[in-house]
């Protein structure tokens, strides 16, 4: 009879990759002449991605790439924040976290000033006071007014660019896959796209945005990275400071995936054969210590004893340096008092105020109370007793559970009457390979499914398909057909495995019977917003004829237009401008005159103003010339 096949585990250990900081790279020369080069910037929520918008530019990527964090020890200066790679750790304790966002949008532009000096000073421009080169970055779909606005005053104000451009990251990568597919444009299509904190879906019609149908889902890869390290820590409670954020986030980008048909994929992990062949064991640093492990009476006595010698340690040392700071205050109480015997009366006045006292009275009683304290203190550590030092450690000792107060109690009875068990009948049978092992299994496709189903988290809004449904809804059919016709997925959040099988499924679900539709997947989900950015900063030079060119902001027309301002382009948002009700003046019901006298004229000009009615929309003055 052929024996079973032991079944084959898969065992992954955890990377735990340490960033090294970004180089500072020379400005190269191609991007400064014969005109400057723009600056392309993703200012992503996760990852910051920046680099040269030049054909010649080599390599042909983003230049940097980093995470949207500032850290700051506490305590710490300003001028000591770390950015992004140079952070070489981010989860240790000490380190105050900030990022300039707030969800997808930019908030907190002391921050961002920060991220803006990191970029600028790596890229190789050294320039005093200004950059002298156009910016391209990219902002968040229906971004506020008044954060453009913070954000073009911070461009044009601090570091003085000449030109700014802004879209929106998730258009910019449906533009250049698009172009890459050599599709004759004006496009129409709807983008899917997930980031770090929030997903969206955006109409594009006739290659521009529809941004009054576009929504917004607050369900995004933050989401998922939180809820799966809850699942982990409920699911093994000895190990939550093994698993961290950064280690959570490596699980969902390389170990999760989605299903097709989330119920008929929990179904098959309920087998014990497809249970074992498809979980991953992920390795943590192996320990020798045994949680809850017996120990014997003796260890807890030695292990007793090591904290008292430890305690007594600690008071004695206490003792000592309270003992010096006694000594030093009388020091020097009793030199104030040697200047009253010396007869330095000024001397000895401005040291009693120095020392916050009124009299030599009450300079002498705080002279008494500390040759006591000193005496007293010389006592305890010269005969210090048993009794005192038990007393001590009672004071300072942490309360012990029942099992070490049995090492206190006087051996009355003898040792055979409650014979200990051994340690191999009162603990069951471990496995220490095991338990130093994550079994990360129905979590691979739980966590991923929550931006198709947001409940399991507590958010009470639609998942991502019944969102575009509900976008799709507001259109006419024949809308609808060319919408579908090219679904576009991109976002970091996008690239877990049979992501886009399962929007084509439930697709197939919501359209009408025999209906077609077309999803595709972004070449480079995470990175592919920078290069469309840069190929259209490439094909849209900033400085044309009569000044910008469409899509660009020139500084002259920030100070004339105001910060809030966008020149639209096919990968931006739509500019809704601003509309400030002015109050109206107050109006008078009598009529009031002004006379302008002057010294020997003989002309009064008197400006007269009868009273309005209600119904009245303009201002009526009478001006009457009176010769005298």
């Amino acid at each position: 009879m052929a024996s079973k096949p032991e079944p084959v585990y898969q065992i992954f250990s955890f990377r735990d990759s340490k960033t090294s900081p970004d180089p500072i790279f020379d400005l190269p020369d191609q991007c400064s002449a014969p005109s400057p080069a723009a600056i392309v910037i993703d200012n992503g929520s996760f990852q910051t991605r920046a680099g040269w918008a030049s054909p010649a530019a080599q390599p042909d990527s983003p230049r940097l790439l980093f995470k949207s964090v500032a850290a700051r020890s506490r305590g710490a200066a300003r001028s000591e924040t770390q950015i992004g790679n140079d952070i070489p750790n981010l989860e240790p304790l000490r380190w105050l976290l900030k990022s300039q966002f707030d969800r997808n949008v930019v908030v907190n532009f002391e921050i961002q000033e920060l991220m803006f000096d990191h970029v600028f000073t790596h890229l190789g421009i050294g320039s005093e006071g200004s950059v002298a080169h156009p910016i391209v970055l990219t902002e968040a779909p229906c971004n506020p007014l008044h954060c453009r606005q913070m954000m073009s005053e911070l461009l044009f104000e601090c570091y003085r660019v000449p030109y700014v451009s802004y879209g929106v990251d998730s258009l910019y990568s449906f533009y250049y896959n698009t172009t890459q597919r050599s599709l004759q444009p004006p496009h129409t299509g709807i983008v899917l796209s997930s980031g770090y904190h929030c997903s969206h879906i955006l109409p594009v019609i006739d290659g521009r945005f529809d941004a009054v149908n576009s929504k917004r889902v607050n369900v995004a890869g933050s989401q998922a990275a939180s809820y799966l390290q809850r699942l982990l820590q409920l699911k093994y409670p000895g190990h939550l400071a093994a698993i961290t954020l950064s280690r959570v986030e490596e699980l969902l980008h390389e170990h999760s995936y989605t299903a097709v048909d989330y119920h008929e994929e929990l179904e098959k992990w309920r087998s014990p054969e497809f249970y074992e062949r498809e979980v991953h064991r992920m390795q943590l640093p192996f320990s020798g210590k045994v949680p809850g492990g017996c120990v014997s009476v003796e260890e807890r006595q030695e292990r007793r004893a090591q904290q008292l010698r430890r305690l007594q340690e600690i008071n004695a040392r206490r003792r000592e340096e309270k003992l010096l700071q006694d000594q030093e205050r009388l020091d020097r109480l009793l030199a104030v008092q040697e200047l009253l015997e010396d007869g330095l009366l000024d001397h000895f006045h401005k040291s009693l105020v120095e020392l916050n006292m009124d009299s030599a009275e009450e300079l002498q009683s705080y002279i008494n109370k500390l040759q006591l304290a000193v005496e007293q203190g010389r006592q305890k550590l010269l005969h210090s007793d048993g009794a005192e030092g038990k007393i001590e450690v009672s004071e300072l000792e942490p309360p012990m559970d029942d099992g070490d107060g049995v090492a206190l109690i006087d051996s009355d009875f003898p040792e055979d009457t409650l014979p200990e068990k051994p340690a191999n009948l009162v603990q069951p049978v471990f496995n220490m390979a095991e338990y130093h092992q994550l079994f990360v299994g129905t979590e691979r496709l739980r966590c991923p499914e929550i931006m198709f189903q947001p409940s399991p988290t507590g958010e009470d809004q639609m998942g991502l398909m019944e969102t575009l449904q509900y976008v799709l809804a507001r259109y006419t059919p024949e809308q609808q057909e060319a919408l579908v016709s090219n679904v576009f997925l991109t976002g970091g959040n996008m690239q877990y495995p049979g992501v886009k099988e399962r929007v084509e499924r439930e697709l197939l679900t919501m359209r009408p019977f025999q209906s077609h539709f077309k999803v595709t997947m972004a070449s480079r989900p995470a990175l592919d917003a920078w290069y469309g950015a840069r190929d259209w900063a490439m094909q849209h030079p900033a400085s044309g004829e009569g000044g910008a060119a469409v899509g660009w902001i020139s500084r002259q027309e920030y100070e004339e237009k105001g910060g809030e301002y966008l020149s639209e382009h096919c990968a931006s948002n739509v500019f809704v401008p601003m509309k400030i009700t002015k109050p109206v003046p107050a109006r008078t019901t009598e009529p009031s005159a002004t006379t302008l006298m002057s010294t020997g004229a003989t002309a009064a000009v008197t400006t007269v103003t009868p009273a309005l009615s209600p119904s009245c929309s303009t201002v009526a003055a009478n001006v009457t010339l009176v010769t005298s």
